[in-house]
């Protein structure tokens, strides 16, 4: 199975350093966000090869510069021009790379997380749904929280983790191949949104899974000043994968 890092987002929230610098090259522990998901995902056998969608053509011939002369990443690694029409449009370029595996692994680069692609693929296998995404109920909150009876604080809880009412998405797929086809069924839009124009109605049919990765870290890396306010919590993904 290959995996492919969805690395062409504009990182708007991340400006002005994503001006000048791809969310996925934001720095950490002296790397780029990138260079530690590419590794992480090399870490697994079931991972044949990693594609890295993005705009060369911009600031993501930042990304492929870096790995030019990496000598850490043992599994194939590939660059794919994205098409800049959205997040499942641009995947109809992959139809070719991917060649004749039966599903591959979606992972956008802003997500961090020590997830094990193994177990996802497994429990894909056994729903056998054309998309599992990865989802959780619990959240470690960055503020804290209190306690009130009939308007009277009685306890503070100090970023607590909780329980959501709602399962949260995560920006990490396991997608059946034949979703390509699906997705060019809409190529008459000039943006394709994975979620909304592909992935809702297949919910509806009940065609969507959802893999809970339970307590496990994970982090939204949208700008490095995130990271730095997250220093902990990033620290301990990081020593897991």
């Amino acid at each position: 199975m290959k995996a492919v890092v969805l690395a062409g987002g504009r990182g708007t929230r991340g400006r002005p350093f994503t001006d000048y610098i791809p969310k996925a090259m934001i720095p950490i522990d002296g790397k780029p966000l990138i260079a530690h998901i590419v590794r992480h995902l090399s870490s697994f056998k079931i991972i044949s090869e990693i594609i890295v969608l993005a705009d060369f053509d911009g600031l993501g011939k930042q990304i492929e510069r870096y790995f030019e002369n990496n000598t850490e990443i043992k599994k194939p690694l590939k660059f794919v021009q994205d098409s800049q029409s959205g997040t499942g449009g641009d995947l109809i370029h992959l139809e070719k790379a991917l060649g004749k595996d039966s599903e591959f692994l979606l992972w956008f680069v802003d997500n961090l997380t020590p997830l094990d692609i193994r177990n996802m693929h497994q429990f894909h296998m056994q729903k056998r749904t054309l998309a599992t995404i990865a989802t959780r109920k619990y959240r470690k909150e960055e503020t804290g929280y209190a306690i009130v009876e009939d308007g009277i604080v009685v306890e503070f809880k100090e970023k607590p983790t909780i329980k959501l009412e709602m399962a949260e998405c995560l920006g990490i797929y396991m997608l059946d191949s034949r979703i390509l086809r699906i997705i060019k069924s809409k190529k008459t839009r000039k943006q394709v949104n994975l979620s909304y124009d592909i992935l809702q109605s297949l919910s509806k049919k009940g065609q969507i899974s959802a893999y809970d990765i339970g307590k496990q870290p994970w982090i939204d890396v949208d700008s490095p000043s995130r990271v730095e306010r997250e220093k902990d919590l990033v620290d301990s993904i990081i020593r897991k994968i």
